[in-house]
């Protein structure tokens, strides 16, 4: 993943934080090379059936997810931290601009402490695994005291060859107005950062918070894999 590390460090990181405040998420285009995805689809196959996790059992769709665990695989992990240093920047300015006082340590592993000694243990990144009618519904990864506003999506397969349908979707509701739906353009190696739940908006008297869930919609045919990467655990 060493390849991909230059890549996140080379990526227009001013550009991106525009695009969090404007839109709630930014796309970062063939992050992933091809044998990184191909070696993360194939985790999906090899992992512990104690990692599986139907979607029907969870209320939150159909399909099957694959829980990483509390140790991610090594390359992922170093991803996620470097991503991490990044965007605790942004978060904290977020934070900042929504009268919130508490910021974001720099460091992963400090934050992740933090985690622990709010009971929050319990792992959340996986890769989801969906075929024909399969569909992730509406949902935030938001549970616990320690919530950090940003999380990492990516695609593993490739639309309109592996599997057609599927869109990652979110929408966004403000207050007093109608959600406004989004559809995130991914294509094969594509990551995106999103809003984990709320992101300050600019209105005519101030900031305020917006409320962003996400969602994949139903798979037609085919069979599309891919990752959900996040910063905190839950209780």
């Amino acid at each position: 993943m060493t390849s991909n590390n230059t890549n996140i460090e080379r990526l227009d990181w001013a550009d991106i934080a525009r695009q969090l405040d404007n839109e709630g998420y930014a796309v970062l285009p063939c992050l992933l090379g091809a044998d990184a995805v191909r070696n993360l689809s194939r985790q999906a196959e090899t992992m512990d059936a104690a990692c599986h996790v139907p979607l029907a059992s969870t209320d939150l769709g159909r399909g099957e997810l694959y829980y990483f665990g509390a140790s991610l695989p090594a390359p992922l992990e170093a991803w996620r931290t470097m991503l991490y240093c990044h965007l605790a920047a942004i978060a904290n300015r977020w934070n900042e601009t929504l009268g919130v006082g508490d910021r974001y340590p720099k460091e992963l592993g400090d934050f992740l402490q933090r985690n622990q000694k709010a009971g929050q243990t319990q792992a959340q990144s996986y890769l989801s695994r969906l075929g024909p009618d399969d569909y992730v519904s509406l949902h935030q990864r938001n549970d616990g005291e320690q919530v950090f506003p940003l999380q990492i999506v990516a695609l593993l397969s490739e639309p309109g060859k592996d599997f057609h349908g599927g869109e990652f979707v979110m929408t966004e509701q403000r207050p007093r107005m109608q959600s406004r739906p989004m559809v995130l353009p991914l294509k094969l190696g594509d990551a995106a950062i999103i809003s984990t739940a709320e992101r300050p908006f600019k209105g005519a008297k101030g900031y305020y918070r917006v409320n962003l869930k996400h969602a994949i919609s139903r798979v037609h045919t085919g069979e599309r894999i891919g990752l959900e990467l996040t910063f905190h655990d839950a209780r």
